[in-house]
C-alpha cells in the first residue's frame, strides 16, 4: 500500500464507521427492511455508474418506481445524511493531515502563511513586507444567496460530531474513553437523523443575518485575531525588527447580509438598522465574555506585583466594591471596563444593563485605550507573557471588529437608482424626463446638480414607495455612521453598472441625505461599480477613465485616499457568455483597469464576485488569486463567500483559519513575488493571448447559440432540471428571478448554476470549450496542440481555468444527466438539445485530456479524486430518486410529502457536491 493510501485509510475508516452508525440509527428507527431497501438502491446505482447498461438502468428504475412516497423520502433522507457525514469526515481528515505535517516539521505547505512569508524572506524582499502591510487589505465578504440549503440546527449537529472525531485524533484514549467516544458519536448521529433537514417556512432576511453571524461565533471572532498573532510571531522569529510590532488591520471579514437590496424588496431601512444592531450585540457580547474570562485569569495581587499609575487610576474609577478584590487592581480595572462596555451595549443594541454613573464608550477606540492601559502595565512590570494571551487576542479583536463587527455593504441595481433620480428631477423640475436623456446629457445634468448646494428632495413632496424606501436606506446609513462609526457601512455597490451616469446617480443620492458634501467634495462611502455582463466588462475600463476625467468625481476620490474599488461579476458574465469567455473577459478587464488606474494615478482595489461553483467563479482561492494578471492585486483584494461554501469553509474553526490564511498568503505572494502570477512568458506570451482570444470567440458563439439561440432551450431547461422546484424551496429570502418570468435572461445566476449542478450536467462550468479547441486545432493543424499545451504549462490563468473545469467535469455525469433529459416532454426537442450537449461534453473531455496529458479526470489532484470517489455511491442514488420524484410530481402527485421528498433530494445533492451553487 502506498503512503498516500495509508494516510487515506484513516479517512476510509471514519467514513465506514459513520456509515455504520447511521445504518444502526436507520435500522433502529425504521427497521431492517427499510435499511435493506436503501442498501439495495445504493448497489444498483453503483452498477449503473460502473456498467451504464440497459439492464442496470431498468433494474434501478423498477426499484425506484416500486417505492412508496414514504419509502422514497426515507431513502432520500438516508443518502442526504450520509453526504453530510462524509463532509465531516473529509474536513477532519484535512485537519489530521495538516497537523501531522506540522508535527513532523515538514516544509511549509503551499498556501500557508509560513510558506508565503518564507518565500518573501528567501527572495530578499523582507523590507517590502512593512510597506505591504501598511497598505494591504484582504477581505472575504459573506453573502446570503439561495444556495445555502442547510439549516443551522443541522450545522450544530455536524459540529458536535466533528468535535468527537477530532477528540479521537488529539487524545490517546483508554479503552473506556474510546468506548464512550463511540457511544457519543452514535448519539450524535441519532440526533442528526432525527433533526429535520428542511425549513418549514421561508427564510427572512434577519434569519439570514443570524445564520451568517453564527460563523463569527464558530470561527471568525476567535480565529482571525489568532491569525494576526501567529503572523506577528512568525515575522518576529525571522526578523528582530518585528519584535513587539503590531500589524495594521489589513484583514476584515465583510458582509452583504442585510444590506444587499438588488432584487430583494425585503431589505429595508429597518432591516438595515436591525442588522447593524444585531451585529453590534454579537461583538459586544463576545467582548463581555472575554473580559469576564480575562478578569478571572488576572488575579494579580498588588502586594506581589506593582502596577502602573494609569492602571491604578482605571481600577479606582471602577465601581467594583468587593472586599475580595480590593488588592487586585487588574481585576478591578477589568470590572470597570466590563461595566462601561455593558452600558455601551444598552446604547448600541438595547441589551445589557447600565449601572448608575457608568458612562458608555463613545467609540471602540476608547475601549481599546483602556485595554492598552492594562497591556502596558503588564509589560512594564515584567509580565509580558500575561499580555500575550487572551488580552492580546481581545485587543486585536477590538481593533478589527470595533463596535460594528463586520463592514456591511449596500448593493442596489443601477436601474433602481436611475428611476429614483428621474423621479427626484421630475419633482424639482416639472417637465424634465431624465430617462429620455442620452448619456452625455445625463452626465451634464448630474454634475450640475452635484455642484449645486440645493437638495432635490422636499419634505412636502409625495414620492413613490420605491423612492421613499431607497432614500430611507441611505438615511439609515448616515445614522449608522454616527452610532457605530463610518466603518459600519463603508461601501455602496452598483449592480449592472454600465455608464458613468450610474456612478453619478449614486453620488447624487448620497448628497441628498448628507453622505456627500458638495462644498468639500467629501463622500462618506465608497461608490463601487459592479461590471457583470460581457458587454459591461468590456466597457468597464473606458467608463472608469471617463469618470476619472471628471474633476468633481476625482475630488470625491481624493476624499477616499485616491482609491477606487471596482467589482467584477463572475456569475452573470458566465450566464451571459459561458465559462471560457467569462474567464477571459474578466482577465482582460483587469489588465485594462490596471492600465487606466495607473494612467490616472488612482489606487485600484478589485472586488471579485465569486460564487461557490466554477460556473460562478468558484474554485480554489489560492490558485485564483495567483492567477490574476500582474498588477491586479497590489496588496488589496475583496472576494465574496457565498452559499454553502461559507459552511464548508468557516463552520469548522480550523478549516476556517486555514481558509483565512490562504487568502493572506496568496495576496502576499501575488503582490511581492510577481513571478508567481506572471502573464504568459514573454517568448510565447503574444501567441498565448492571441490563441485565447480565438478560443474565447468560438466558445462564446457555441454557448450563446445553445442557450440563447436555440428555439425551445428555455423549455428544455425548465423541464430537465429542478429550477421550478428550487424557486419554491425555502432556501433564501429573494426570488429566483429578477422578474416574474421564466426567461433565462431574467433568471438569477445562482439558481441557474444550482439547477445544472443538481442534474449533474454542470453546463455553466464547461460548455463551449470542446468546440473552441476543435476549431482552434482545425485552424492550426501544425502547432495548435503545442500552443495549447504551452499555455497550460506556462500561464497560471489558463492552468487555473482548466483545473477548475477538470473538477466540474469530474463531478458531472452524462449518463445521469440523460435521465433528467427524459423529463422533457417533447421527444424531438429533448433529443435535439441533449445530443448537442452530449457531443460537446465528449469534445470537452477529449480537449482537456489532450492539453493536460491526463488519462483520467482529476489525475493531478488525487485528494479531489478520492473525495469524489467516496461521494458518488451516495450522491448518485439521490439523483436517481430525484428524477423519479420529479416524474411523480409533474404527473400530478403534488402533495406535501412529494414536495418534501424533492426538497430533501435538492438538499442532499447540494451537500454532497459541496460547491454546486
Amino acid at each position: 500500500m502506498q503512503m498516500n493510501e495509508v494516510k487515506d485509510e484513516l479517512l476510509s475508516s471514519d467514513i465506514r464507521q459513520l456509515g455504520r452508525l447511521l445504518g444502526d440509527a436507520i435500522r433502529n428507527h425504521l427497521g431492517d427492511p427499510a435499511f435493506e431497501r436503501i442498501e439495495h438502491v445504493r448497489q444498483l446505482a453503483i452498477r449503473f455508474r460502473r456498467d451504464n447498461d440497459e439492464a442496470a438502468r431498468a433494474q434501478l428504475s423498477d426499484a425506484l418506481q416500486a417505492l412508496s412516497q414514504e419509502e422514497t423520502t426515507q431513502l432520500t433522507r438516508a443518502f442526504s445524511y450520509f453526504s453530510l457525514l462524509a463532509n465531516i469526515a473529509e474536513d477532519q481528515h484535512h485537519i489530521r493531515r495538516t497537523r501531522a505535517h506540522l508535527i513532523a516539521g515538514s516544509p511549509p505547505r503551499q498556501g500557508s502563511l509560513s510558506h508565503a512569508v518564507g518565500n518573501v524572506f528567501d527572495a530578499g524582499k523582507a523590507d517590502a513586507l512593512e510597506t505591504f502591510f501598511e497598505d494591504a487589505f484582504v477581505s472575504p465578504v459573506f453573502t446570503a444567496h439561495p444556495t445555502e440549503v442547510q439549516r443551522k440546527s443541522i450545522q450544530n449537529c455536524q459540529m458536535a460530531i466533528a468535535r468527537l472525531l477530532s477528540e479521537r485524533d488529539r487524545v490517546q484514549m483508554t479503552p473506556e474513553e474510546a468506548e464512550q467516544n463511540e457511544e457519543a458519536l452514535g448519539r450524535g448521529i441519532v440526533t442528526l437523523w432525527q433533526t429535520r433537514l428542511l425549513r418549514t417556512s421561508k427564510l427572512s432576511v434577519m434569519d439570514e443575518v443570524a445564520n451568517g453571524l453564527s460563523f463569527y461565533d464558530h470561527t471568525i471572532l476567535r480565529e482571525l485575531p489568532k491569525l494576526y498573532s501567529s503572523l506577528e510571531t512568525m515575522l518576529a522569529q525571522r526578523d528582530a525588527r518585528w519584535e513587539d510590532a503590531e500589524l495594521p488591520n489589513f484583514m476584515k471579514v465583510g458582509s452583504w447580509i442585510g444590506g444587499d437590496r438588488d432584487g430583494n424588496p425585503f431589505v429595508t431601512a429597518d432591516i438595515l438598522r436591525s442588522t447593524l444592531q444585531t451585529q453590534a450585540d454579537k461583538v459586544l457580547d463576545f467582548y463581555l465574555g472575554e473580559l469576564r474570562k480575562l478578569a478571572s485569569q488576572l488575579s494579580l495581587a498588588q502586594i506581589l506585583n506593582a502596577c502602573s499609575e494609569p492602571l491604578r487610576a482605571l481600577a479606582e474609577r471602577s465601581a467594583d466594591a468587593s472586599p475580595h478584590r480590593v488588592d487586585e487592581p487588574y481585576r478591578r480595572a477589568l470590572h470597570g471596563i466590563h461595566a462601561r462596555l455593558d452600558a455601551t451595549r444598552v446604547v448600541l443594541s438595547g441589551k445589557g444593563k447600565q449601572a448608575d454613573g457608568v458612562q458608555p464608550y463613545a467609540a471602540a477606540a476608547e475601549l481599546l485605550a483602556d485595554l492598552d492601559v492594562v497591556q502596558h502595565s503588564l509589560v512594564s512590570n515584567g509580565l509580558r507573557a500575561l499580555a500575550r494571551g487572551r488580552l492580546r487576542q481581545l485587543r486585536r479583536a477590538v481593533k478589527v471588529f470595533g463596535f460594528s463587527l463586520a463592514p456591511l455593504d449596500l448593493r442596489q441595481n443601477s436601474d433602481v437608482h436611475e428611476r429614483i433620480v428621474g423621479e427626484l428631477f421630475a419633482g424639482a423640475q416639472p417637465g424634465l424626463v431624465y430617462l429620455d436623456l442620452d448619456e452625455e446629457q445625463r452626465i451634464s445634468l448630474l454634475l450640475a446638480e452635484l455642484e449645486s448646494p440645493r437638495l432635490l428632495t422636499s419634505p412636502y413632496a409625495q414620492y413613490s414607495e420605491e423612492t421613499t424606501s431607497e432614500l430611507d436606506i441611505f438615511r439609515a446609513v448616515r445614522e449608522a455612521h454616527v452610532k457605530y462609526g463610518a466603518e459600519s457601512v463603508p461601501n455602496c455597490i452598483i449592480s449592472k453598472a454600465a455608464s458613468v451616469s450610474d456612478l453619478l446617480e449614486v453620488a447624487l443620492l448620497l448628497k441628498e441625505v448628507g453622505l456627500l458634501r458638495q462644498d468639500s467634495r467629501e463622500v462618506d462611502v465608497n461608490i463601487i461599480p459592479l461590471f457583470e455582463t460581457i458587454d459591461d466588462l468590456r466597457a468597464g475600463p473606458a467608463i472608469m477613465a471617463r469618470a476619472f476625467g471628471l474633476p468633481f468625481y476625482r475630488g470625491l476620490l481624493e476624499s477616499r485616499a485616491d482609491q477606487q474599488e471596482v467589482m467584477l461579476g463572475y456569475s452573470d458574465s458566465n450566464k451571459d457568455g459561458g465559462f471560457l469567455t467569462s474567464g477571459w473577459e474578466l482577465y482582460k478587464a483587469e489588465i485594462e483597469l490596471v492600465t487606466v488606474f495607473k494612467q490616472y494615478q488612482i489606487k485600484l482595489r478589485l472586488f471579485h464576485g465569486r460564487g461557490g461553483s466554477v460556473g460562478r467563479g468558484g474554485g480554489p482561492s489560492y490558485e485564483a488569486i495567483l492567477a490574476q494578471p500582474a498588477g491586479a492585486v497590489q496588496g488589496q483584494i475583496r472576494l465574496t463567500e457565498q452559499g454553502e461554501v461559507i459552511t464548508a469553509k468557516y463552520a469548522n474553526p480550523e478549516v476556517g483559519r486555514r481558509n483565512l490564511e490562504v487568502l493572506v498568503a496568496a495576496t502576499i505572494q501575488s503582490t511581492l513575488l510577481p513571478q508567481a502570477q506572471l502573464q504568459p512568458k514573454a517568448s510565447a506570451g503574444a501567441g498565448h493571448l492571441t490563441a485565447m482570444e480565438e478560443l474565447s470567440g468560438t466558445a462564446l458563439n457555441a454557448y450563446r447559440d445553445l442557450v440563447y439561440g436555440t428555439e425551445g432551450f428555455e423549455q428544455y431547461f425548465w423541464e430537465s432540471t429542478v429550477i421550478a422546484e428550487i424557486a419554491a424551496l425555502n432556501i433564501g429570502s429573494r426570488p429566483a428571478s429578477r422578474k416574474k418570468s421564466t426567461s433565462i435572461e431574467d433568471l438569477r445566476a445562482i439558481p441557474w448554476v444550482l439547477s445544472w449542478a443538481q442534474c449533474r450536467l454542470m453546463l455553466p462550468g464547461w460548455f463551449g470549450f470542446g468546440s473552441a479547441v476543435q476549431a482552434y486545432l482545425a485552424a492550426h493543424p501544425a502547432d495548435g496542440a503545442d500552443v495549447l499545451r504551452g499555455m497550460y504549462t506556462d500561464w497560471p490563468f489558463f492552468t487555473s481555468l482548466l483545473s477548475n473545469m477538470d473538477m466540474v467535469l469530474a463531478k458531472s455525469d452524462i449518463a445521469i444527466a440523460g435521465k433528467y433529459a427524459e423529463l422533457v416532454k417533447d421527444k424531438v426537442l429533448r433529443e435535439a438539445i441533449f445530443t448537442r450537449i452530449r457531443a460537446e461534453y465528449a469534445a470537452t473531455l477529449d480537449a482537456l485530456k489532450l492539453i493536460t496529458g491526463q488519462e483520467e479526470l482529476q489525475q493531478a489532484n488525487p485528494l479531489m479524486q478520492r473525495s469524489i470517489r467516496n461521494r458518488f455511491p451516495y450522491i448518485d442514488p439521490l439523483n436517481h430518486v430525484q428524477v423519479e420524484l420529479l416524474k411523480r410530481f409533474r404527473e400530478g402527485k403534488q402533495d406535501a410529502a412529494a414536495r418534501t421528498g424533492i426538497h430533501l433530494s435538492i438538499n442532499g445533492i447540494a451537500a454532497g457536491l459541496r460547491n454546486s451553487g
